[in-house]
């Protein structure tokens, strides 16, 4: 699986890919979402939902 990016300028914090995928995705310090894991084959479907509900597009 390739790897899960989070553009820190366009994400706003809310955290809504953390509700739906927190098995990849969490907060870091400065209130922004990252990815911190890889995508699997389980929770792929998780991380493409959550991207494709990000607000600002902020998830690749």
């Amino acid at each position: 699986m390739k790897a899960t990016k989070v553009d820190k300028d366009l994400c706003i914090g809310c955290g809504l890919c953390c509700g739906i995928c927190g098995e990849v995705f969490r907060m870091n310090e400065q209130g922004k979402a990252e990815a911190y894991q890889r995508a699997n084959a389980e929770n792929q479907g998780a991380v493409q939902e959550a991207a494709d509900s990000c607000p600002v597009s902020a998830i690749a």
